[in-house]
């Protein structure tokens, strides 16, 4: 069988001047960026102002298991099914991430004959979006550091310095580090740490930004440390925000790239929906609408997680409502859930699909605690039998949930064209009553237990003393209408990977709370959740290579 890879390889891109003129971007407002990606200029995209939006349909899933599910898959081949049926379509995506390309999950750039290319440019440095981000915040680290090196005019206190630096790559390594060792010339010795770039707050704040002027009001806004009295200093007291904004500037500027069915996309934002927000930029999906009839988007992980934030803090600071909500599962991934180990999976078990579907089940419920219509997508595989997708409608037709079939991997367009006349369709209805689960006059720890509650099934949450201290402090400081990020783990509704299916009667310990002010949010770390990776025993790296002829090999 042909890998994803190969057939990206084999397919006929059209150049990227072709694929903006499909989505009305003249040739003077295309930045090309090789033969088949670009990005679109700031004045064209601010010339789109006035013009209506199309409709939006997020993409989200069930707890991400070893079996897989394809969110991406999904997104690429109903945006391919929905162009095909004659409606003008195009695709918001978030960028891959180098951390998971050579760690575990692999690419994220869909699959078989529904991906976004060129895949391995996408997937590796695309336009170099992740570079910029990653040296603006260590620039940032940088210039903190120098400040305390010549004699703090400012009167930071190093205990209290909160920015941490960055890289995109897994390295459990670089968690927790000792900097300015070696001297007085070698700075002011002080703890620090790295987190992955993408949960970085500077990517956040990347990600939301409306604009240029948005995107240097929020990098002002970052509290980077305290003084002795509590004070806040901000990025703009180190005079470093233009500096982070240059850095910043080209790289703001959405990526546009195609599918293999030739629908125009804009990949362009941060994933990891685990320990951030996880959600594609504000300017590529505000963008998208503005030249679309439908805009596809997709979300990270679990609805619970992916799904969530983006409504929960994306809409609500973007000001965007959906049309709907496809939500994607596999039978391989109910089997799993349903108690089925990844060895066993080839062999039929309608039971196991029965007891899975709980968590399916789950997710959509969250879903339309929003108030979104939620259209189940079940992305199919060779192995699927007839007895278990006939057990999947048993086991959903009570909720009112009738699945759908696809087979875009295989089959790219066709595959997905009962899904697609099934979101047409919904869009039409226009039933959507979009609300956000929380106000933002709700306390923090109130909107972290609604969360749990509505979109987990839990019971409630354990703050530990030092995020209850944190909260109440982050309160008192005038940021308690702000949305919250939880931080936990993507396999399972509780803080423990290895509850699958849909648990009950559980509880979500907060251990630590960060003030993200510039991108908008707190963020609560639940369980062992770490913002910084690390490499599984056999990294997808060693397998990553270069053949004779100098093409990579060994992405997935």
């Amino acid at each position: 069988m042909a890998s994803d890879l190969d057939i990206a390889r084999a397919a006929k891109l059209r150049p990227i001047a072709e694929i903006a003129a499909t989505a009305g971007i003249p040739p003077g407002s295309l930045i090309p960026y090789g033969h088949h990606k670009g990005k679109i200029d700031f004045r064209f995209i601010e010339s789109l102002r006035d013009r209506p939006d199309g409709a939006l349909v997020l993409v989200a899933g069930i707890s991400p298991t070893p079996a897989g599910e394809g969110k991406t898959t999904t997104t690429i081949g109903l945006a391919d099914a929905l162009r095909e049926a004659g409606a003008r379509t195009m695709i918001a995506l978030r960028e891959p991430s180098l951390g998971p390309c050579f760690g575990q999950k692999g690419g994220a750039t869909g699959g078989g004959h529904a991906q976004v290319a060129p895949m391995d440019e996408i997937n590796l440095h695309f336009t170099g979006d992740f570079h910029a981000i990653t040296s603006a915040n260590n620039l940032l680290g940088a210039m903190l550091d120098n400040h305390l090196y010549w004699g703090n005019a400012l009167g930071i206190d190093p205990r209290r310095i909160q920015h941490r630096r960055s890289i995109d790559i897994n390295d459990r390594s670089l968690r927790d580090a000792v900097i300015g060792l070696g001297g007085v010339a070698h700075g002011i010795p002080r703890e620090d740490g790295f987190d992955i770039t993408v949960a970085s707050e500077v990517m956040a704040i990347f990600c939301l930004a409306r604009d240029l002027d948005d995107l240097q009001a929020r990098l002002a806004r970052m509290i980077v440390a305290e003084r002795r009295d509590g004070s806040a200093i901000t990025p703009a007291d180190l005079n470093a925000v233009g500096a982070m904004a240059a850095l910043l500037r080209d790289a703001l500027q959405p990526n546009l790239v195609q599918t293999l069915a030739g629908t125009p996309a804009l990949v362009h934002g941060g994933p990891f929906a685990n320990i951030a927000h996880g959600c594609n930029s504000v300017m590529a999906t505000r963008t998208a609408l503005k030249l679309a009839d439908i805009v596809i988007t997709e979300a990270g992980f679990g609805a619970d997680l992916g799904g969530e934030k983006f409504l929960d803090i994306k809409c609500r600071q973007a000001g965007l409502a959906p049309s709907c909500v496809v939500v994607v599962a596999t039978i391989r991934a109910l089997k799993m859930h349903g108690g089925v180990a990844k060895a066993d999976l080839g062999a039929e078990n309608p039971r196991a699909v029965t007891a899975g579907a709980d968590n399916l089940r789950r997710h959509v419920a969250a879903m339309r605690a929003f108030g979104l219509p939620a259209i189940v997508a079940v992305n199919g595989f060779l192995s699927d039998t007839e007895a278990e997708r006939e057990a999947l409608n048993e086991a959903l037709e009570p909720d009112e949930i009738a699945p759908i079939f696809c087979t875009h991997w295989a089959d790219g367009a066709d595959g997905a064209d009962g899904l697609a006349e099934t979101v047409l369709a919904t869009i039409a209805a226009k039933s959507a009553r979009f609300a956000p689960l929380y106000p933002h006059t709700m306390p923090i720890a109130e909107k972290l237990r609604t969360v749990v509650r509505r979109a987990y099934g839990g019971d409630d949450i354990v703050l530990s003393p030092k995020a209850a201290k944190q909260i109440a402090r982050i309160e008192q400081r005038g940021f308690s209408h702000l949305p919250v990020c939880i931080a936990k783990t993507q396999y399972s509704f509780t803080a423990d990977p290895n509850l699958r299916g849909a648990p009950s009667g559980f509880t979500i310990p907060i251990r630590d709370i960060r003030l993200s002010a510039g991108a908008g949010f707190v963020v609560a770390l639940a369980g062992d959740i770490l913002t910084m990776p690390g490499l599984p025993r056999v990294p997808a790296a060693e397998a990553i290579g270069l053949d004779a002829a100098g093409e990579i090999s060994g992405l997935f």
